[in-house]
This record gives structure tokens, C-alpha cells and sequence, in this order.
């Protein structure tokens, strides 16, 4: 019977459509991380050493650093979750060709 092999047939491209969507949100969290590595140097140029007699804040590199972050990812958002509703999209398609394929997988075997 050939509709088993439709529904196998869909499944695969599917799954290889699934994973084309998560690559590229992969490469963009991947462009975001690196978009960060390349600011760290500039991030720890603005201490202030021991001016007026104060010890530099340890803690201002990270809120600078976490502050960049969040300004890159906020940047990128929209795409973000344009990527992951349309991953979910997958997701519950695939489950759903999944459920429909296994009956028939059932009666063949």
C-alpha cells in the first residue's frame, strides 16, 4: 500500500525541514555570542582603576557585559521567536504525522 509510504515520505522531509529551522537558530544565537566575544576587550577598558581612592566595582564588567547582551538578544528577538514558533509549528506537526503513522505501521507488521 503506497500511503504508508506518503506518510514516511512527508515524515522525512519534515524532520529535514525541522532541522534547516533549527540550524538557523543555531546560527543566529552563534552570531550573537560571537557579536559579544568580539565586545568583551572594549567591556573591560572602562574601569576606572583606584581614581579619588575607590577600588574599581568588581561587579561592573558583568552588568556591562550582561547589559550588551541583552541589547544583541533584544536586537535579534524578532527573529528568535519567529524561529521558535515555527519550530514548535514543526514539533507538534511531526508528533501529529507520528500518531496518524503508527496505526498504519500497526496493521503492516
Amino acid at each position: 500500500m503506497a500511503f504508508p509510504l506518503e506518510l514516511q515520505r512527508r515524515l522525512l522531509c519534515m524532520e529535514e525541514a525541522r532541522r534547516q529551522t533549527q540550524h538557523q537558530l543555531d546560527i543566529v544565537e552563534r552570531q550573537i555570542w560571537r557579536r559579544m566575544a568580539s565586545l568583551i576587550p572594549t567591556l573591560g577598558r572602562k574601569h576606572s582603576g583606584y581614581r579619588h581612592g575607590r577600588a574599581p566595582e568588581p561587579s561592573g564588567f558583568l552588568e556591562r557585559y550582561r547589559s550588551n547582551l541583552a541589547a544583541l538578544t533584544a536586537e535579534r528577538q524578532p527573529e528568535i521567536d519567529a524561529l521558535s514558533r515555527k519550530l514548535a509549528r514543526q514539533d507538534r506537526a511531526i508528533a501529529m504525522l507520528i500518531a496518524r503513522l503508527d496505526p498504519v505501521r500497526e496493521l503492516a507488521a
